[in-house]
């Protein structure tokens, strides 16, 4: 399989949208396989801005404060 293909498919498996069924260009290989790398690290990056609330909860909830080390 061609680097590019190969990436083609890494990246969109890599971004949840699975194996590629086929791609004929060079441009469309790249702009596909930069659109499932950057949607992949945009929903992480969105998740952890939505979870970041629910996790500084969470660890007041178990008072896991850094002040409380140094006592």
């Amino acid at each position: 399989m061609p680097w590019l293909d190969a990436t083609l498919n890494a990246s969109m498996i890599l971004g949840g949208m699975g194996p590629v069924d086929s791609l004929h260009t060079v441009s469309g290989k790249l702009f596909a396989s930069a659109y499932a790398l950057f949607s992949g690290v945009l929903f992480i990056g969105v998740m952890g801005i939505v979870l970041a609330p629910f996790a500084h909860r969470l660890l007041h909830r178990f008072h896991f404060d850094r002040d409380a080390e140094k006592d």
